[in-house]
C-alpha cells in the first residue's frame, strides 16, 4: 500500500486559508498567468504586437502591400526560489503534549512565514519593477483633509493612461483604512443590524475600486530575505498601491511539499520539506496600470506614513 503523504494532504487543507489570508491573492491570480510561455527551466515570454494604424487611400494605386504588424517578446527570469525543512523528532512531539506535531509545525509555518512573505514580495517585487520602467511613486504627506485628492488624483492618471477602470484594486495600510474613514467630504453610508446595535462602518470600495487592506508590515519597499522576509535598511514605508491585475504576471514554476516517517536515514524523526519557485513581474506596457505612495525617505518617520 502507498505511504499516505500527510503534508500533500495538508497543504490541500490549506488553499482556502491562502486565499484568506493572502492580501494579494488577485495579483497572484491575474489572468496574464495564463499567456505566459516558457522557454526554458526559469525562464519566461510575454507576446506582444505591435501594428500600424489608418492611412490615407490611394486612389490611383493597387498594390505595394507591406506587412504592418509585428509581434516580439518581453523575457522575464524568475529569482524567488525558496525552501523551509526542518526535522522534528518523535520524542519532542510526545514530551510536548504534541505541541510540536507537524500539523501544528507547518500551521504556524504558514501563517507566519509563507503567506506573510508571499505578500512581502509581492509588494517589494512590484514597486521594484515599478521603478525599474520609470515610474515615479507620490511621495506626499497623506492625511484626512487630503488623502481624496491622492486617490483622485492616482485614478485620474490611470484614466488618461487607459487603464481598465473596471478591476483596480486600493491596497492601503490600516493606518490608510483609517484616513478614508476619517476623510474629507466622502460619502458614507451607515449600516445598522437590526437590533442588536452593532454599527458597520467600513469602506469597501471607492468609485467601484476595491479596497483591500494590507498590514503595513508586509508593505514595505525592500526585504532581507536571507531567513524569512524581514525589512531590509533602506526599506520605506508603501502606504497606498493602485493597481490593476493586468498590469502584473505572477508565474508559479514549482511547489513542492512532503514529508518523511521517521527512518534511519533520518535519525529516527520526521522530515518536513516544502519549496517554493515563483516570481512577480510587471509588464512593461502596462505599468501605467500601477500607483504608489511612498512614506518619503527623508520623513524620519516608519509608522505607515499617514501624518497623523
Amino acid at each position: 500500500m502507498a505511504q499516505v503523504n500527510y503534508a500533500e494532504l495538508y497543504l490541500q487543507a490549506l488553499q482556502q486559508k491562502f486565499s484568506q489570508g493572502l492580501s494579494f491573492i488577485d495579483l497572484y491570480n491575474t489572468p496574464n498567468n495564463s499567456n505566459i510561455k516558457w522557454v526554458n527551466a526559469k525562464t519566461v515570454q510575454i507576446p506582444r504586437v505591435s501594428v500600424g494604424g489608418f492611412v490615407d487611400v490611394d486612389r490611383d494605386v493597387v498594390g505595394s502591400f507591406t506587412r504592418r504588424a509585428d509581434n516580439d517578446w518581453e523575457t522575464k527570469t524568475l529569482e524567488h526560489d525558496r525552501e523551509f525543512r526542518t526535522l522534528v523528532d518523535t520524542q519532542d512531539i510526545d514530551e510536548s503534549n504534541l505541541a510540536l506535531s507537524i500539523a501544528n509545525i507547518t500551521r504556524v509555518f504558514n501563517d507566519e512565514e509563507k503567506i506573510p512573505e508571499m505578500d512581502k514580495y509581492a509588494a517589494s517585487k512590484l514597486f521594484t519593477e515599478f521603478n525599474q520602467y520609470g515610474g515615479k511613486a507620490n511621495t506626499d504627506t497623506i492625511d484626512s483633509s487630503n488623502v481624496l485628492e491622492a486617490y483622485d488624483e492616482f485614478m485620474a492618471t490611470m484614466d488618461d493612461a487607459e487603464v481598465p477602470q473596471q478591476g483596480r484594486i486600493l491596497y492601503v495600510t490600516p493606518a490608510f483604512n483609517k484616513l478614508l474613514k476619517q476623510a474629507d467630504k466622502i460619502q458614507r453610508s451607515i449600516e445598522v443590524t437590526g437590533n442588536s446595535g452593532r454599527v458597520n462602518r467600513n469602506i469597501y470600495s471607492l468609485d467601484d475600486v476595491t479596497i483591500k487592506m494590507v498590514p503595513s508590515s508586509r508593505m514595505k519597499t525592500a526585504y532581507n530575505f536571507t531567513n524569512g522576509a524581514v525589512p531590509d535598511d533602506s526599506a520605506q514605508q508603501i502606504n497606498m498601491i493602485l493597481v490593476h491585475p493586468l498590469s502584473v504576471i505572477t508565474p508559479q514554476k514549482y511547489e513542492f511539499v512532503s514529508l518523511d516517517q521517521p527512518s534511519a536515514a533520518t535519525g529516527g524523526k520526521y522530515l518536513y520539506y516544502e519549496r517554493k519557485y515563483w516570481d512577480l513581474f510587471a509588464i512593461e506596457k502596462k505599468v501605467p496600470g500601477i500607483m504608489f505612495n511612498v512614506q518619503s525617505a527623508d520623513s524620519g518617520d516608519d509608522s505607515g506614513g499617514t501624518g497623523e
